[in-house]
């Protein structure tokens, strides 16, 4: 297959799926044969934190066929056909996944582990994209909930659902307190402290009300960490239940839906039509038999 084509695959995400055994069967095999793989360098004591395009490449492949990676940089990887190895690069913002040495597959960092080949190449960035391929964060650090998704340095901006942060360590919207976005803690989105209850409370994650916004409250895990969560349209948190209402049947939030929804919205989404029951056919019920 040409280089053209795989790099499309590449930047896709195909994968040709293992089960979970010959994976790892794979990556053992691969750790003894890895050594071979090494380059010829001269270590320097400014070593720069991208790898240089020009080096000397071993002359020696692991194994005579497959896909192998590089020993420093994650980037970075061989295809050795015959012996033979040709040095080759993910995509900017790819990483080489060496899931097995029968595929060729760049991927997102995320899930990949990179702490023994640190090493990247040098960033092609563009704007909103520090490069070419990957999800990231904005750049103003007081924006939590918005980030970038970049393809060939092209960016989509995407915002996360309500009460969840972007998390620059998985690539995905999280709870405030798992994403550990520094400055985006829970403290700091939602100026709100959990009260100090006891073990027995805690440990059925009560929740509370947010005195802003009667949609929504907060749901305090094990009594400590706050999660905002919400009502669905024309609902209420009632805090003496402890659960979503109608807003209209909540004193305190009765009011609410006004200037946004009409009575009359209101009323259709309390009091939805019956679902139309499907005509025709026979019953598909255990027993049932067709008419005769």
């Amino acid at each position: 297959m040409k280089t053209e084509v795989l790099c499309v695959l590449i930047c896709l995400g195909v994968v040709t799926a293992l089960t979970r055994k010959q994976e790892a069967l794979e990556q053992n095999r691969r750790k003894v044969a890895l050594p071979a793989l090494q380059k010829k360098q001269q270590p320097t004591a400014d070593e720069e934190e991208y790898e240089e395009d020009e080096e000397e490449l071993s002359d020696q492949c692991p194994e005579p066929n497959g896909y192998f990676p590089d020993a420093e940089q994650c980037d970075k990887y061989y295809d050795c056909r015959d012996g033979k190895v040709i040095e080759k690069l993910c995509p900017d913002g790819l990483v080489f996944n060496d899931f097995s040495p029968q595929h060729e597959k760049c991927d997102l960092p995320f899930g990949i582990d990179c702490s023994k080949r640190p090493k990247l190449q040098k960033p092609q960035p563009s704007p909103h994209c520090p490069r070419m391929h990957g999800y990231f964060a904005h750049e103003d650090t007081r924006i939590c909930n918005t980030f970038y998704y970049c393809v060939e340095g092209k960016y989509n901006m995407i915002t996360c659902p309500e009460g969840l942060v972007f998390s620059e360590k998985t690539g995905i919207c999280n709870w405030p307190d798992e994403a550990q976005k520094k400055g985006c803690g829970s403290r700091e989105l939602f100026n709100f402290t959990c009260p100090k209850v006891d073990e027995s409370v805690a440990a059925t994650h009560p929740r509370y009300p947010d005195t802003e916004d009667c949609q929504y409250f907060y749901v305090c895990v094990n009594g400590e960490i706050p999660r905002r969560s919400g009502c669905k349209l024309g609902q209420a948190f009632d805090e003496r239940t402890g659960k979503c209402d109608w807003a209209r049947k909540i004193p305190e939030c009765k009011d609410w839906y006004k200037g946004q929804l009409t009575d009359e919205e209101l009323d259709a989404l309390e009091n939805p039509p019956p679902k139309p029951k499907p005509s025709g056919g026979h019953s598909r019920r255990k027993g049932a038999k067709p008419p005769t």
